[in-house]
């Protein structure tokens, strides 16, 4: 009988090292939604060839982080109306079996690591360590849900998360309020109230979803292109 063989693995490879740059510099502002990102910028500024660049843009492609149009090049995302409600809609039903799986099995451990996520909120002093932060909470709850495949389907949609954060947290100028919002939340989660949890997440959705709305009004009523589409 044949003896069987499998392809060894690879390392960490390049073009990964390339993603986590051009990622990082999304977050932190250094290319906002809407930015081109020129592959010959980036060979240069990372000191690469252009192959591990195209790779890492199809990876953060994939991660709806980037967006590709023929003949124009790669784009940092600009969420739409349509990904925003489409986005929404399914971090609500995460969200709801987070809360359900919290409830029932996170240990102290688990509620300790989510409230000290809240106080990181108030520690951030400009608005993309705000986003970092609010992230950083919303990665503890999945964690204390305990809930291999709904960490993994949270993971799926957090980069994008993290521009639609972006986003808001741009055009949304009172951001006091979002530290008092995540230590309600992680107290509610404390209390192991499931009910009052699901509002709270549903309620802190809801305004982000009227932030992002009153942009894209604004926007609309200054631009009258966008008004005769």
């Amino acid at each position: 009988m044949a003896e069987r063989s499998i392809t060894p693995a690879r390392r960490r490879g390049l073009a990964d090292e390339v993603a986590d740059a051009v990622r990082e510099a999304i977050f932190d502002g250094t290319y906002p939604p809407g930015a081109q990102l020129r592959e010959v910028e980036l060979a240069r500024g990372l000191d690469v060839s252009r192959g591990p660049i195209r790779e890492a843009l199809l990876r953060l492609e994939r991660e709806g982080l980037v967006r590709t149009a023929w003949h124009r090049g790669a784009f940092v995302v600009e969420l739409s109306t349509a990904d925003i409600a489409e986005l929404d809609s399914l971090r609500g039903a995460l969200e709801e079996l987070a809360v359900r799986q919290v409830v029932d099995h996170a240990d102290e451990e688990d509620l300790d690591a989510i409230e000290s996520a809240a106080e990181e909120l108030a520690r951030a002093r400009d608005p993309h360590a705000m986003v970092r932060a609010d992230i950083a909470f919303h990665d503890a709850v999945y964690a204390a849900a305990r809930h291999h495949r709904l960490q993994e389907a949270w993971g799926a949609i957090r980069s994008q998360v993290h521009v639609f954060l972006l986003t808001r947290i741009g055009l949304d100028a009172d951001v006091e309020h979002l530290p008092g919002e995540h230590r309600e939340l992680a107290d509610a989660l404390r209390a192991r109230d499931a009910g009052r949890a699901a509002r709270l997440f549903a309620d802190h959705r809801a305004h982000a979803r009227a932030v992002l709305a009153g942009g894209d009004a604004a926007e609309s009523r200054s631009d009258p292109d966008r008004q005769s589409e």
